[in-house]
């Protein structure tokens, strides 16, 4: 058999391959539950952001209002007491940061910073600056 004509790949190949792939597949399981619950919270605060309401709600009834939504949704990243609320022109935004933090390998962690919010146009302006 000639040894030029042979084509594929090696044991060596495989095994680094699959080190690649089972490596990725870990990090996406270890994150996802990050990201959804990261959406999670910025459709809540969107839709507490446009409630027709906020203007006139207290800070604590904001905080109510996102402590229900968030035993629903079970969001546990964060509590109202994380809640950043504000005024800007007469618009009530309510945001969040928080950072997530899992074991990955040993001693060594992933560590994810997150920010939501109830304003679409913050998140427009941020996304430009960066």
């Amino acid at each position: 058999m000639n040894r030029k004509r042979q084509r594929g790949v090696s044991l060596i190949g495989m095994l680094l391959w699959g080190i690649v792939i089972v490596s990725g597949a870990v990090l996406v399981m270890k994150l996802l539950p990050a990201y959804i619950e990261f959406f999670t919270i910025k459709k809540v605060l969107a839709d507490i952001g446009h409630d027709s309401e906020i203007k006139t709600m207290s800070s604590a009834s904001i905080r109510d209002k996102f402590s229900k939504r968030s035993q629903i949704d079970d969001i546990h990243s964060v509590k109202p007491g994380d809640l950043d609320i504000s005024q800007d022109k007469g618009v009530t935004i309510v945001s969040a940061d928080y950072t997530f933090q899992t074991k990955l390998v040993g001693n060594i962690s992933l560590l994810v910073d997150f920010h939501a919010s109830s304003d679409s146009a913050e998140s427009r302006t941020t996304q430009q600056v960066e």
